[in-house]
């Protein structure tokens, strides 16, 4: 899901948890409503669950909290390191990412991911709907939270409130990687076979994208 992006997660892990409580201002608006953001996630997520991205196990220890059963798949080594320190101990992370990752184990009717979806670029968000639409059941469905616009003005206009506020990591984040337009998810989940594609959008930058299968 963007290999290129790991030394960023690495980063980020040791401190990621304090980002999305709204402890630093730069990334306050991106994490906004980030409890009920995740909750959402869970609502509309079935039984048996293929998570990607996990980072610090957050939405996972909510899944898990519900009774779903979580095939828990995260790039980063650091990521899933801090991920053990709240799930269970039986728990398994496995490392994988949005493209390549080991075989789920048994029958997966949900695909989710939270602030993860835009480390692809446009043409591996194809393929990887391709990849999840054949893994799915009739009636499985797919549950990203991810940033996205609404048009290229909205991103560039972003950009240049963070700029102008000074945020320069943020300003980097929004330049450096494959945020969409939400026309183009909708293109994209549309043209392999996922039907009812619904938008709801979460906070200023956040929206959550659905889509079943047929």
């Amino acid at each position: 899901m963007g290999r290129e992006f790991l030394e960023v997660f690495s980063e980020w892990a040791e401190d990621y948890d304090t980002f999305v409580e709204g402890n630093d201002v730069q990334y306050r608006a991106v994490f906004e409503n980030y409890e009920h953001i995740l909750d959402e996630i869970v609502a509309r997520s079935g039984e048996h669950v293929l998570e990607f991205g996990i980072g610090t196990g957050n939405l996972t220890q909510k899944l898990i909290d519900h009774d779903k059963q979580v095939f828990a798949v995260e790039p980063s080594a650091q990521m899933r390191e801090q991920a053990k320190e709240k799930l269970p101990e039986s728990f398994i992370v496995y490392d994988g990412d949005m493209q390549r990752y080991p075989t789920p184990v048994g029958v997966i009717d949900t695909v989710v991911s939270s602030y993860v979806f835009h480390h692809l670029t446009d043409n591996e968000k194809g393929d990887v709907l391709k990849q999840y639409i054949q893994l799915l059941p009739k009636g499985g469905k797919v549950v990203f939270a991810d940033t996205l616009f609404i048009s290229e003005e909205a991103y560039q206009l972003k950009i240049e409130e963070a700029s102008n506020l000074g945020y320069a990591e943020l300003v980097d984040d929004l330049k450096r990687e494959y945020y969409p337009l939400l026309q183009q998810v909708q293109t994209a989940f549309e043209e392999v076979g996922f039907v009812e594609v619904s938008f709801q959008q979460m906070n200023e930058y956040v929206w959550i994208i659905e889509g079943e299968k047929d």
